[in-house]
């Protein structure tokens, strides 16, 4: 029988995409502004969501951050956090997914989210915006969704921080875009972390 390598925890802040690695989130702010600025008249979704699946020995989390031009692409990246450990209660996995969330979302304080309303301010009153949100990985459909009674607690938890939440069917950073990712079983000989496509 073949010895399964040890996991350690990996808690990287790194992100990347299919033109850049090891973007920080100083970097991943950078590219959202540049991203922004191409079309300041555009209609944007700043976009937060967290996904995971648990698999033999470890469970992977993916957090993409997504910038959205309404109907003109998106630019979009994401990290992975490792847990040498299997969850299995439903409400501490979605409670993680959501923190992880908020640790990205914490980054882009009050001054970061102004730099980014500045580039369509004087566009307002033709139509630009820029709305942001974290995607929560849970839904109410008590028929469909194990996580609905734990909605209203993540929900809460994502409004005090001044971001909009969006639950399913609607989280499709969360429960498309990142479970893309962290469907694939971490392993410990990969070089670096395993990121996505930078257009959704």
């Amino acid at each position: 029988m073949k010895k399964r390598p040890y996991l350690t925890m990996i808690h990287d802040l790194e992100f990347r995409n299919t033109t850049e690695k090891g973007l920080s989130l100083e970097k991943v702010h950078e590219r959202i502004l540049h991203f922004m600025r191409l079309d300041p008249k555009a209609e944007y979704k700043f976009i937060i969501g967290t996904d995971c699946q648990v698999h033999t020995g470890h469970t992977k989390f993916i957090t993409g951050v997504v910038i959205q031009r309404m109907g003109k692409g998106a630019w979009a990246c994401y990290r992975q956090v490792i847990i040498p450990r299997t969850f299995s209660s439903i409400k501490e996995k979605l409670s993680t997914e959501t923190s992880y969330s908020e640790e990205i979302a914490l980054f882009f304080n009050e001054q970061r989210r102004s730099e980014m309303e500045d580039i369509v301010l004087p566009f307002v009153y033709q139509g630009a915006s820029v709305e942001m949100f974290i995607h929560i990985d849970a839904g109410t459909d008590k028929l469909k969704n194990k996580t609905a009674m734990f909605v209203e607690e993540m929900v809460r938890r994502v409004e005090s921080m001044g971001m909009v939440p969006i639950i399913k069917p609607d989280s499709y950073v969360a429960s498309s875009y990142a479970n893309r990712f962290s469907k694939k079983p971490y392993h410990p000989t990969e070089a670096g972390i395993t990121l996505s496509n930078g257009i959704l």
